[in-house]
């Protein structure tokens, strides 16, 4: 509502927007200390996921980020693009499509991740300890 020139803005009711909003904020920061290594924070945590499951297969990996196959099948292929992935048929279900990280991802992974640390920091201080507690009971009831 405009008010004496000044405009100010009703926060929303609707969680979603909110949670979207902080979302797209948080991720902005982590994007751009992440963005002199190439990637942006989605991808630095498929990278992780993978890394931690190596080798997993497209069904997996989506069951443990969350999103659906062909989600994370196409979010592979980019990585796979940048030589950050490869990709092979499973030893154990040859239906199945395995990934695992290649020597460009395993690099960037370790030179990224004190850039992501900070971020972490950041937030925690920007937070406080005791938000950061309870954004994190927050977002696990959710």
């Amino acid at each position: 509502m405009w008010n004496k020139g000044v405009y100010t803005r009703k926060m929303s009711r609707c969680y979603c927007s909110l949670l979207r909003t902080a979302t797209r904020k948080v991720g902005a920061f982590y994007d751009d200390a992440l963005a002199p290594f190439g990637i942006n924070i989605a991808q630095y945590s498929l990278l992780r996921l993978i890394e931690r499951r190596q080798p997993v297969s497209f069904t997996e990996l989506g069951r443990v980020a969350e999103l659906d196959r062909s989600t994370v099948g196409r979010n592979v292929r980019v990585l796979e693009r940048m030589d950050m992935v490869e990709t092979g048929r499973s030893e154990d279900d040859q239906r199945e499509t395995d990934v695992r990280l290649a020597a460009r991802g395993r690099q960037v992974l370790e030179d990224a991740a004190p850039f992501w640390e900070e971020c972490q920091r950041e937030i925690e201080t920007r937070l406080g300890s005791a938000n950061v507690k309870a954004l994190r009971v927050i977002l696990g009831a959710i």
